[in-house]
């Protein structure tokens, strides 16, 4: 339905081609991968290259027009990857960082011993905010906890406008909030991953110029780059990639050995 909307007279071989993957009718080679198409999309080889054609104009990032960063974003199959490159496009923000130390704590008495501050500030446990969260105004930011349903809940896209001690100000991206400016505040957070439960009080956001492929799932983009240096897990994760967009044209995906590499698992049922 994405690519239909768009009214393009390719759109219908954008579709097929995309139902193939999603599907998993590509023709594989002994590894379990699959080649990527020529006509599916522009291929860069490096890092820079999909940075630039994603996110060309940084350095007047303090526009007004929040179109400009709502509708692209790049993707990746693993967390550590996405942080990565967020840092790397934060860097280049002409406004000024402001870190934010998360509070850690035990949630039982008894693990204090067991579990000091230093070691708590160590893990980084997924959908959890970092211990020193970094931001700067302008950056977009994705909330990661459910806080005012529906306009603001887990996956929602926002702007900072202004950062504050104890407070973030934000503008939303997407949904039914839209264009709404909100105020963000620190909430405990306890990661259920660990054998013992601490808690750690931190804005419930991340920066957001890259996000996981699973994390873009049911989000339009008009344009998406998908960095496959780290093959996707299963031809299923690609297809979902690959359809944020509606057009070949506006889908640029990282190959560093160009369009024939295979680079993409097969999901192995």
């Amino acid at each position: 339905m994405r690519v239909y909307l768009k009214g393009d007279p390719e759109a219908e071989d954008f579709s097929n081609l995309l139902l193939q993957i999603g599907n998993g009718d590509l023709h594989e080679d002994d590894d379990k991968k699959v080649n990527i198409p020529n006509n599916l999309c522009v291929v860069v080889k490096d890092l820079k290259s999909l940075s630039e054609q994603i996110y060309l104009n940084l350095n007047n990032f303090h526009s007004e027009n929040l179109t400009w960063l709502n509708e692209r974003a790049i993707l990746t199959p693993k967390n550590d990857t996405a942080a990565s490159i967020n840092d790397s496009l934060l860097d280049q923000l002409p406004t000024e960082m402001v870190k934010y130390p998360s509070v850690d704590s035990v949630v039982e008495l008894e693990d204090v011993v067991n579990y000091p501050v230093e070691f708590l500030q160590t893990l980084n446990p997924p959908g959890i905010p970092p211990r020193n969260l970094c931001l700067k105004i302008g950056a977009p930011i994705m909330l990661l906890r459910n806080l005012i349903l529906p306009k603001l809940c887990n996956g929602t896209r926002l702007r900072i406008k202004t950062l504050h001690k104890n407070v973030i100000e934000a503008t939303i991206f997407t949904g039914c909030g839209m264009r709404e400016t909100v105020f963000l505040p620190r909430i405990p957070l306890i990661p259920a991953d660990y054998h013992f439960q601490f808690k750690r009080l931190q804005f419930p956001v991340k920066v957001c110029f890259t996000m996981t492929i699973n994390k873009a799932q049911g989000q339009s983009l008009k344009v998406a780059g998908v960095d496959l240096r780290n093959d996707c897990f299963s031809h299923g994760q690609l297809y979902v990639a690959c359809s944020r967009v509606s057009s070949p044209d506006s889908l640029i995906i990282l190959s560093p050995e160009g369009r024939t590499k295979n680079i993409v698992y097969k999901e192995v049922l």
